[in-house]
C-alpha cells in the first residue's frame, strides 16, 4: 500500500478533479454532470483504497442531491421547495468540500455510504 505523499502543493488526483467539477456546477450549472460521468468511469479503475471510498461518496452525493432537487422542485408548488433547494445545495457543497479536503490528504472518507457528512 502506498504511503500518502507529503503535502507539496495542490494534488489534482481523480477525486479532487470530480469534487472541483461538482463545486464548479454552482457557477456553470453543468460541470457536475461531467463530474458524475468521470466518477462512474474512473470508479472501475484500479484505485487505492482511500480513493475508492471517495468514488462511492461522490457518486452517492450526486445522485441523492439530484433526486432530492427534483423532489424539492416539485414541492415548489406548495412552497416548501423554496426552502428545501438551498438546504440541498448547502448539503451538496459541504459534502464536496469535505471530500476535497480528504482527497488532498489522500485519506479515505470515514463512512462513504452515509447520508449526512
Amino acid at each position: 500500500m502506498n504511503e500518502p505523499r507529503p503535502n507539496s502543493g495542490f494534488d489534482f488526483n481523480q477525486p479532487t478533479i470530480i469534487n472541483l467539477l461538482y463545486l464548479g456546477s454552482f457557477v456553470t450549472g453543468f460541470s457536475g454532470l461531467v463530474g458524475i460521468v468521470l466518477a462512474h468511469v474512473w470508479q472501475g479503475d484500479n484505485q487505492e483504497e482511500w480513493a475508492k471510498s471517495h468514488f462511492t461518496y461522490m457518486i452517492r452525493t450526486f445522485w441523492i442531491g439530484f433526486i432530492a432537487s427534483i423532489v424539492a422542485s416539485l414541492l415548489m408548488i406548495v412552497l416548501i421547495g423554496f426552502f428545501l433547494l438551498p438546504i440541498i445545495a448547502i448539503w451538496f457543497g459541504v459534502r464536496s468540500v469535505m471530500s476535497l479536503v480528504k482527497a488532498q490528504k489522500q485519506e479515505p472518507m470515514p463512512d462513504p455510504e452515509t447520508l449526512l457528512f
